[in-house]
C-alpha cells in the first residue's frame, strides 16, 4: 500500500518544484557527457521546462563550473581532432552543429591555430594511409575520388586535400 503512494508525493513535489526538476534533467544530460549551454537549453525546451526556469537554472550551473562552453568546446576540439580526423572545416561544423556560440568557437579554434599546420597534414596523411589497403584492388581513379571525399567530408581545407591524396597515390603506387 506505502509503494503506492510514494509516486504521486514524488509527481508533486517535482511538480511543485520545476527548478529542481530543470537541475534534474540537466545533471542527467551531464552524467553521460558534456554538453553545451544550447544543448542543455534545447533539451529543457523539449522537456517543457518554462523558458525563465531553464535559463536561470543554467546560469547556476555556469555559475558552479559544471556548464562551460569555452572548456567544453576545447574538448570537442582535442577530442574530434583525436578519435575522428577532423580538418578545421570539420571542427567549425561540429561546434555550430552542438550550439557553441560563435565568438566561444572562434577563441577555441584560435587556440587551434597556434598549432602547426603540419598536425592537420600529419592527421590527413595518416587517414588516408589507414584507408588505403582496403582499396588496393581499385584503379588509382577510383581510389582517389573516395579519399578525396573522405578528407573533404572530415573538414580539410581542399588544397590540403588535393596535395595529400595526390602524393599518397603517388607514394603507394611507385611500392
Amino acid at each position: 500500500m506505502l509503494i503506492g503512494v510514494m509516486p504521486s508525493d514524488h509527481g508533486r513535489k517535482e511538480a511543485a518544484d520545476p527548478a529542481a526538476r530543470a537541475r534534474e534533467i540537466c545533471l542527467r544530460q551531464l552524467e553521460t557527457r558534456p554538453r553545451s549551454h544550447a544543448e542543455l537549453a534545447a533539451t529543457l525546451g523539449r522537456r517543457g521546462v518554462d523558458p525563465d526556469t531553464a535559463e536561470a537554472v543554467l546560469a547556476r550551473l555556469i555559475e558552479v563550473g559544471l556548464v562551460d562552453d569555452k572548456a567544453f568546446a576545447t574538448a570537442l576540439i582535442s577530442s574530434a581532432r583525436a578519435n575522428r580526423s577532423l580538418g578545421r572545416r570539420g571542427l567549425v561544423h561540429e561546434l555550430r552543429r552542438r550550439g557553441v556560440d560563435v565568438e566561444v568557437a572562434s577563441a577555441a579554434l584560435a587556440d587551434l591555430d597556434t598549432l602547426d599546420t603540419h598536425d592537420e597534414e600529419a592527421a590527413a596523411r595518416e587517414l588516408v594511409r589507414r584507408r588505403m589497403p582496403a582499396m588496393d584492388r581499385l584503379p588509382n581513379q577510383v581510389r582517389a575520388r573516395r579519399l578525396t571525399a573522405l578528407l573533404d567530408r572530415r573538414g580539410y581545407h581542399p588544397d590540403l586535400v588535393v596535395r595529400v591524396v595526390t602524393e599518397e597515390l603517388t607514394d603507394g603506387s611507385l611500392d
